[in-house]
Formats: C-alpha cells, structure tokens, sequence
C-alpha cells in the first residue's frame, strides 16, 4: 500500500511532466537552502534566477507557474525576501495586472471582428516578405500609443482564429462550433505536412509582431511602463520624450523593419515559411461561406466590436484611465450589446489571461528576490564609476543585460533613482544625466527582446495558448529574436555611444 501510495505522489507531483523535469525540480528544492546556508544569499539569489528561468525555457514540458511558484515559495521560506516585498511588487505593477486581468478578456470578445480583419490582410497580401513587414510595423505603431500587451493580444487571438479554423476543418469538424483543435491524433495524416508548414507560417508572424511591439514602445512616453517612469523623473512630455530619445530610436526601428524582409526573403532562423495553399484555401472558403451565412444579429455584433475597437483605441491613446479599466470597459459595452448574457460564456475570455497573470505574481517575486538580495547592485556601481564617456554605451549594456534576465521596469527604476541621486549630488551635469537617462530608457526596451523574461509582450506570448499550438518554446523564440536582438543591440549601443 504505501508502494503504490508514494507511486501516486511521484505521478500527480507535476503531472504528466517527464521524470527528468520533475527531478531537476526537486534537486532545486533540495540545492537552494544548502547554496544559501554555504555561500550565501547573492550566490543563491543568482541561482534561483537560473532556476526560474530555466522553467520558462522548459514551458512545453510544464506550465512555469507550478515549478517557479515552488521556487518562490522556498525563497519565502528561506527569508530571501518576505511578503510585504513581494506585495510591494505586486502593488508598484498592480496596471499591469489589472491590464492582464480585463484587457486580454476584453480583446476575447473582440475575435469574431479581428478574424475578419486578419483574414483580409492574410487573404489578400501574397508576399510573406510584404505580409511580415506589415505585421511589424503595424505592431510598433500601435505599440507607440497603445500597451504592447494589448497589442500582443490581439495578434495572438487572430492567430488562435486561424489556427482552430484551419485544424476543425483538417479534421473534419465545423469551423464554427466549440471543438478541440490542441489535439492532432483525428488530424488525417495527409494534412499534417501543411499543418507544420502552417505553424511555421504563425510563428514568424508572431515573432515579427511580438519584435514590432520592442520597435515602437521605446519610441513614446506612453509606450512601455518604464518610458513613463523615466519621463516623470526627467520632466519630459510626450514631445520632449520623442525628441530626446529619436535619434536611437528611429534608426533601430528602420533597421528592425529592414531586418524583417530581409529574415523573409533569405528564410533565416525559421523564417520564410509560406502559407501552405491548403491552408490559404481552407481559410479562403470559411471567410466567403462567414459571409454568405452572416445574420443581421452577426453583422450588428461586429459593428458593435468595430464601435469598442474605437472607443478601446481613443480611451488609450488619450489615456482616460487605467488600461485594465478600459478593457473592463470594452468587456461591458460588448457583451450587453452583443447578446452575451452567460456566465459560463464571460468566464471563457478570462481563461487564457488569469493563468499568465498568476505566472507573473511568481515573476515578481523573483524581482522581489533580486531586489532584497541587491544582485544587481555591483553592476551599477561599477558602470556610474567609469569615465563619463564610457557610461552611456555601458549603461545601455547593463540595463541590456540584466532586463533580459530580470523585469525591464524594475531595473529601469533601480538604474534611474541612482543615477538621478548622482546627478542629485553634483556629480554630473544636467546634459550628461539626459544622455544616461535615454542609455536606461534604450537599454531596458531593445536588447531584452533577446528572451522571452526580457519583455511582457514575450512572456505573455509564450505561456499563451498559442505557443503550444504552433510549437514555439523558449529556445525557438530565443534563436528567432537572435537576429533582431544583433541588430537592434549594437545600433542601439552605437547610437547612444555616439550620436547623442
């Protein structure tokens, strides 16, 4: 009995993860109190980060959250940081909680008119280079005015519609009714060459929108949560923002859209892949059939999305409160005038936004962790204590670095207060605090796109419900940034080194 009884808790410890996952799991467990009593918290805050990290790589094999919360939770318990830290954190990004919590939700009952849309643009542009080029820079564009997240949203859910459209009709399901679409085994085996080539296809896609949110989010005030920080501590508006950080950001965002053809035309690090004709045609065949058999009640409810879309748009580049209180917005305005009355029906729109928005409580607490234990506080001493011509290039190197490991925001926070109590001190002039400040504004926004814990829009995309559909896993969205993370790294670095 207490055989098969220690069987049963090896098998529902993690579930259906593989052996070798949940025993690195547990040897981290059982590692991290020895590596904090025998070297002590930075060394054992460093490894926890590896640690964390290293679930997000294994995201396929096992939804970060379990592993990471088992990973924060004994950091608690090793009093490597407490509660009130972490509920400080959560406190500081409570918009971008409030942000997963209603936004993503709202942008769910918003997939009936995106698929239209998408299906348009996917439909009726035949060069990929040209269809890729759209997706980015679309994406940065409204990334400069809108959340990167809501935008990454609203990519993923298209995506999501083309994806079960395709795959329910492949198995010989209807298109238009609930049905499951993760699962390839009813798939016959003549569709599954177009369904890899097709998965390719969504992944560039993906990839090249989630690079255009980075592209157009450093460019504005309002463009990514630490632009914002940033402008307050520098008493820049919106103008002053743009003009000040421009002559980087400007030339990164033509390099990146130049990278994007150029990745499509050469077909490197898995890009190029087109849309198989199987696919185009499936899709082709469900967009005239949608609108041939649409109702008036149908046609009334995208006018509705299409009227939230622009009330969604306007409320967020005005910036009329909270991005979650928009998107809680939308959520009323579409469900009372669209018929959706259910609970049942609500409650599907949160579920792909609540489980992300419980992974990123663990992620902070892991910043929580590296703030407490101050990991990265030799790195700024030893950049603010070289020759003041040194510091903007390495300012935007270290911020680089480490918002790829840890929350851009944190450490745009952490590099901004020192080097304002610098300034603060007399120990600069007001030109060379600018000339940091945009180091810390580039450095936080560009070269973090190198992993997917660098970026929210990242993150959210790869624990999204889209990854695994399409078989995006950390490592695949690591080498596919690569090239972008090259070239918007070093123009970034000789652009702040240099040109200001």
């Amino acid at each position: 009995m207490s055989g098969s009884m220690a069987q049963a808790f090896a098998h529902n410890f993690l579930g259906h993860s593989p052996r070798w996952y949940k025993a690195c799991i547990l040897a981290f467990l059982i590692l991290n109190p020895l590596v904090l009593w025998i070297f002590g918290p930075v060394t054992a805050g460093w490894l926890l980060v590896a640690q964390f990290i290293f679930t997000l790589a294994m995201a396929l094999h096992c939804y970060p959250l379990m592993p990471g919360g088992l990973l924060m939770v004994e950091a608690l318990l090793l009093r490597m940081t407490t509660p009130q830290a972490l509920y400080d954190e959560l406190l500081h990004n409570f918009p971008v909680i409030l942000l997963l919590m209603f936004m993503v939700a709202g942008i769910y009952f918003m997939k009936d008119l995106l698929l239209f849309l998408f299906s348009r643009l996917l439909l009726g542009v035949r060069s990929k280079a040209l269809l890729g080029l759209m997706f980015c820079f679309l994406s940065a564009f409204l990334s400069a005015f809108l959340d990167a997240l809501t935008v990454t949203a609203v990519i993923i859910s298209a995506a999501v519609g083309f994806y079960s459209v395709y795959h329910r009709v492949a198995s010989g399901n209807d298109p238009r009714q609930d049905s499951q679409y993760s699962d390839d085994r009813h798939l016959p085996s003549l569709h599954h060459a177009d369904l890899e080539q097709f998965r390719a296809f969504l992944r560039s896609l993906l990839m090249h929108g989630a690079v255009g949110t980075a592209l157009g989010g450093v460019c504005t005030l309002v463009g990514e949560p630490q632009n914002l920080l940033i402008g307050h501590e520098m008493g820049w508006n919106f103008s002053q923002f743009f003009q000040r950080i421009a002559p980087v950001s400007l030339p990164v965002l033509v390099a990146g859209l130049v990278t994007c053809v150029l990745l499509e035309k050469l077909r490197w690090f898995g890009y190029g892949t087109l849309l198989p004709d199987n696919v185009r045609q499936v899709l082709a065949n469900y967009a005239r059939e949608d609108n041939a058999e649409r109702t008036p009640r149908q046609r009334a409810a995208l006018i509705v999305q299409g009227l939230a879309a622009l009330i969604l748009i306007a409320g967020l580049a005005f910036h009329v409160a909270e991005v979650g209180l928009i998107g809680l917005l939308v959520i009323v305005l579409i469900t009372a005038f669209t018929g959706i009355t259910e609970e049942h029906r609500i409650g599907n729109a949160f579920k792909d936004a609540l489980p992300f928005t419980a992974l990123l409580v663990v992620f902070f607490a892991v910043v929580a962790v590296i703030h407490d234990q101050q990991l990265f506080t030799p790195l700024i001493q030893w950049v603010l204590a070289l020759p003041a011509e040194q510091q903007p290039g390495m300012l935007f190197i270290a911020n680089g670095l480490l918002s790829a490991i840890s929350d851009n925001v944190f450490v745009a926070t952490i590099y901004i207060t020192e080097v304002k109590q610098a300034f603060v001190s007399g120990h600069m002039s007001r030109e060379h605090f600018e000339t940091l400040a945009i180091a810390i504004n580039t450095g936080t926004n560009l070269p973090s796109v190198a992993t997917p814990n660098g970026q929210a829009a990242f993150l959210f995309l790869l624990t999204s419900a889209i990854a695994p559909l399409i078989r995006l896993s950390y490592g695949r969205m690591v080498w596919m940034a690569l090239p972008y993370t090259v070239v918007m790294g070093v123009l970034g670095w000789y652009a702040v080194s240099y040109w200001l």
